[in-house]
């Protein structure tokens, strides 16, 4: 929260503007513009498509502002098989990294990108990477997912290893999410739509395999 503070003069008119935030020993509370839009649906052949992947565009060509020049990427960093595959998420990307229905926003004539909680410093595939991992658990095949990816100018420009890296990291950091929190039925989907779209790319990673794959653990 206290990062989203700080952002958001930088990631408007994409994000509403903050107008007011608060805070006590347990809560920040935030008040932003009002923006008339509702979730994006991501399902297959959703018309919403083609506006989120514009959106993710226009993520893609925001600055990376000063501020943030610190705020490396390392989140998925513990999933990897060593220090070269982590090496492959670093960038100078301005990431959201928290992709998912509920944070972009559909209006008739425009569209957002809301709650920028978690924005990080990394390479700039990461976030159509994690569009991939959603469309899949709404529905879609992991090729018609990465089809749409390829709409991301960013996308283009990622080396295929450092996309099999972050989908094997996915796919394990979600599974040991699952393993922990196995209540919340939504992380065991997103942990089989990640392995689904591993699998796609050949790489052989999930549930059985995670006290081998994780490193350090």
């Amino acid at each position: 929260m206290i990062r989203e503070r700080v952002i958001n003069s930088f990631v408007r008119p994409i994000s509403p503007d903050l107008r007011w935030q608060t805070e006590d020993d347990e809560w920040i509370v935030s008040g932003f513009d009002f923006v008339d839009g509702r979730r994006a649906n991501f399902k297959p052949g959703s018309p919403d498509l083609p506006v989120i992947i514009e959106l993710l565009n226009r993520m893609g060509e925001l600055r990376l502002p000063e501020v943030a020049h610190d705020w490396t990427e390392e989140r998925w960093d513990s999933y990897t098989a060593d220090e070269t595959e982590a090496a492959l998420f670093r960038g100078d990307a301005l990431l959201h990294t928290d992709i998912n229905p509920s944070n972009l926003l559909i209006g008739e004539r425009d569209a957002w990108a809301v709650d920028w909680s978690w924005p990080t410093r990394g390479a700039a595939f990461i976030d159509p990477g994690m569009l991939v991992v959603q469309l899949v658990s709404s529905g879609h095949s992991p090729e018609s997912a990465e089809s749409w990816a390829a709409g991301c100018k960013v996308w283009e420009d990622a080396a295929p290893e450092a996309i099999d890296a972050f989908a094997a990291a996915t796919t394990r950091m979600y599974w040991s999410f699952a393993k922990w929190r196995p209540e919340e039925s939504w992380l065991k989907a997103v942990a089989e739509a990640a392995e689904a779209w591993a699998n796609h790319r050949g790489l052989i990673v999930g549930p059985g395999l995670m006290d081998q794959s994780l490193r350090g653990a």
